[in-house]
């Protein structure tokens, strides 16, 4: 990476999502939960942030909104993502070598209206179960 690219990743403004990432990292950690890994990429999907709660671990999907004039930002996931989180969670606990370990998911729901400083955080711990074919241990 060049020092252009650095500086012009580090200037940008942040996303709302990114900024509620980030503040769903800082709730988890205040709880308790060991941070293993944000924004993780693999072929069938983005998880948000994976922790771990113990011997569990947990897959959580973050949901930012300004307001929730149009629902709750949980509601926003449907079976199809729930599919695709699964597909995502079992690739990595494989690759990991994870499959003894217990596992759920959790959705952290964040209202950051405009101008506000701190935002408000819902914690929706297992949240929904593994979705689709295959096996999924739990």
């Amino acid at each position: 990476m060049t020092l252009r690219t650095w500086l012009e990743a580090r200037m940008r403004q942040s996303t709302l999502g990114e900024r509620g990432e980030r503040a769903a990292a800082r709730f988890l950690r205040r709880r308790g939960y060991a941070l293993i890994a944000t924004r993780h990429r693999h072929r069938y999907g983005e998880i948000d942030i994976i922790a771990a709660d113990g011997r569990t671990v947990v897959f959580v999907e973050v949901k930012t909104r300004r307001s929730e004039e149009h629902g709750r930002p949980a509601e926003a996931i449907d079976v199809t993502r729930q599919a695709r989180l699964t597909r995502a969670a079992l690739a990595f606990m494989k690759s990991h070598g994870l499959l003894e370990y217990s596992s759920r998911f959790d959705v952290i729901e964040v209202i950051w209206p405009a101008g506000e400083r701190r935002p408000t955080i819902r914690h929706l711990i297992d949240a929904f179960p593994a979705v689709g074919r295959g096996q999924f241990y739990n």
